[in-house]
C-alpha cells in the first residue's frame, strides 16, 4: 500500500514537471500555423512592407487595425513602448482565447513561434508573416490580463484585384 502512495507522487511530480516543461519558457515549433486560415511565417526575403506596432500599458495596439493584401509577407515591428512586457501574437480567436487561458496559468512563458513575440519594456522585435488567405486575422497580448483589458487588433487580408 505504501509502496503503491510513492508510486503515484513520484509519478504525479513527473508529470507535473514535463506539464511545467511543456507550458514554460520558449515553446518554439509548440504550434502549426502553417496551413491555418491565418496564414504561415513569411521568408524575409520576400517581405512586401514593414507595419510598425506600439504596444503600451494603455492596454492597446497601435495600429489595433490593420489591413493587407492576400499573399503580402509583411514585417512586423513590434515596439513595446510601455513598462511592462506585452507580445503581439496571431491567431484565430479560438486560439487567442485557449492561449491567453494558458497564459493566466503559465504568465512566465516566452513565445519564439512564427505567430508571436514577446517583447520586454523598451524593447523591439518582429514577426514575419505571409497572409495566404482572405479574411479577419486577429491579434492580442496574451500576457495574464492584458487580452481581458482588450488589447487586441485584426488586420483584414483582402482578396487580390485582377
Amino acid at each position: 500500500m505504501q509502496r503503491n502512495l510513492i508510486r503515484c507522487a513520484v509519478l504525479a511530480t513527473l508529470m507535473s514537471m514535463a506539464a511545467i516543461a511543456h507550458a514554460a519558457g520558449n515553446h518554439a515549433g509548440g504550434h502549426d500555423h502553417g496551413d491555418a486560415a491565418i496564414g504561415e511565417p513569411g521568408d524575409a526575403a520576400h517581405i512586401t512592407r514593414t507595419v510598425r506596432v506600439d504596444m503600451a500599458d494603455t492596454m492597446r495596439f497601435n495600429p489595433a487595425q490593420i489591413t493587407v493584401q492576400r499573399g503580402e509577407t509583411i514585417r512586423f515591428e513590434v515596439i513595446n513602448s510601455g513598462r511592462v512586457r506585452h507580445e503581439m501574437t496571431l491567431g484565430t480567436p479560438a486560439e487567442l482565447l485557449a492561449h491567453a487561458e494558458q497564459m493566466r496559468k503559465h504568465p512566465e512563458m516566452e513565445h519564439a513561434d512564427g505567430n508571436a513575440i514577446t517583447v520586454d519594456p523598451g524593447q523591439r522585435g518582429e514577426i514575419i508573416w505571409r497572409f495566404t488567405q482572405a479574411g479577419t486575422v486577429d491579434f492580442a497580448c496574451l500576457q495574464p490580463g492584458h487580452f481581458e483589458a482588450g488589447m487586441r487588433g485584426a488586420v483584414q487580408v483582402r482578396a487580390n484585384q485582377s
